[in-house]
């Protein structure tokens, strides 16, 4: 069953007259599960109404690039690290001109050149303009620039023409920005990822833990099974729903975590430690609640097993990647991980800035490896989470 559920897709809409079938695209995502906010041009606001869109997405309709009340927070960036894909339908050939030559003079436009995000046209317009030699030669600059192009189909048009031009119908456009999700980049292969936090018992209602949320590495997760992989989830304790397709083992401690990762690395061609695990444990667990008495209380704590690096250390050891969330220092500290540990990658953040990191639904790393580090800036999980899989996919063995 065709599914976007936790995708999160921005619908720009330009002015052709392919603009009446936006309603269809939006109640067809949301359908297949998707969060839709809509960006039109000027133009389009004469073929369909942003009150229609407004009321079928659920969100209101943005319109312009220099809307004070928005762009007080930069709204047009804050949109760019919001969407999964950017989906413009229709994309009329001023649309493919403007943005095969890299313009920002709107906020859809804008908004384009500002994302990191996978980019998807549809374009629409009549059978002339479209076999245009200007028009075909903006078409092989996008399609050079990775930019995924649905369609044009042939038909009857508008205008009385039949030919090419006519916009790939509101189903098969759905279809085909459910399959930018399907990468097949990691098939074959299985993935162990660790997310979360682990809580280490003092007593029966008191333990010792930390901030984390698990959002990295669930995102990571469904990146994974959706590039293909036999994919397991090695879970600390979080409020977060286990993505589809992904075989989830809840844990509560560092022991336990570490118990499950040996056990599911076997045969195991990727492993990913994103979970923030505690260093040490209580020595001894009270057996029953310990009472509030002396006005200071000790508590003897000894250190866990390094889960990532018992992993590298493995014989047969996947590639394995680790996670480093630094407060300062942060690449002198994910190099000397990556080095110490003996690991392949080591995925490093400032957990210092409170707009990223634990319990945000941002993130920016450092992606630090042997010939050198790469930053990654602001951005949702869920679009990092399929940078870093696809990165990790390329740099795998191919044997």
């Amino acid at each position: 069953m065709l599914s976007l559920v936790n995708k999160r897709i921005l619908l720009g809409i330009t002015g052709g007259i392919a603009a009446y079938k936006s309603a269809e695209i939006v109640r067809r995502l949301q359908d297949a599960g998707a969060d839709i906010q809509v960006v039109m041009t000027s133009a389009a606001t004469e073929f369909i109404t942003p009150l229609t869109l407004q009321a079928l997405s659920g969100h209101r309709v943005h319109l312009a690039l220099l809307d004070p009340e928005s762009e007080a927070a930069m709204g047009h960036i804050e949109l760019s690290r919001w969407a999964d894909v950017i989906l413009v339908a229709p994309a009329t050939a001023d649309f493919m001109a403007k943005l095969a030559n890299g313009e920002g003079s709107d906020l859809l436009s804008t908004i384009c050149l500002a994302s990191r995000s996978a980019l998807a046209i549809a374009p629409s317009m009549n059978q002339g303009m479209w076999r245009h030699p200007s028009t075909q030669y903006n078409l092989e600059r996008l399609r050079g620039r990775g930019v995924h192009i649905f369609g044009p189909t042939e038909g009857s048009q508008a205008c009385g023409d039949i030919g090419p031009g006519r916009m790939t119908e509101p189903q098969d456009i759905v279809e085909l920005t459910a399959d930018l999700f399907e990468t097949g980049a990691l098939a074959g292969r299985k993935v162990v990822i660790t997310a979360g936090p682990t809580r280490e018992a003092i007593d029966p209602v008191r333990y010792i833990s930390n901030h984390s949320s698990g959002k990295m590495g669930y995102a990571l997760a469904e990146a994974a099974a959706e590039a293909g992989a036999e994919t397991v989830l090695i879970s600390g304790p979080v409020n977060l729903t286990p993505p589809d397709r992904v075989k989830t083992i809840h844990v509560t401690s560092a022991l336990e975590m570490y118990e499950a990762a040996l056990a599911e690395t076997v045969n195991c061609q990727l492993f990913i430690a994103s979970a923030a695990v505690a260093d040490y444990r209580p020595a001894r667990i009270a057996e029953q609640k310990m009472k509030k008495a002396a006005d200071q209380m000790t508590i003897e704590l000894v250190k866990n097993p390094d889960i990532v690096s018992a992993v590298a250390a493995l014989q047969n050891r996947p590639f394995t990647v680790g996670f480093a969330a630094e407060t300062t220092q942060v690449e002198d500290f994910a190099r000397s991980k990556l080095e110490r540990k003996k690991l392949d990658l080591v995925i490093a953040n400032d957990v210092s800035d409170r707009t990223i990191g634990f319990n945000s639904d941002d993130n920016a790393v450092l992606v630090v490896e042997m010939q050198g580090a790469e930053a990654i800036p602001k951005i949702n999980k869920s679009i990092l989470a399929r940078q870093l899989i696809a990165r990790i996919a390329d740099m795998l063995p191919t044997d």
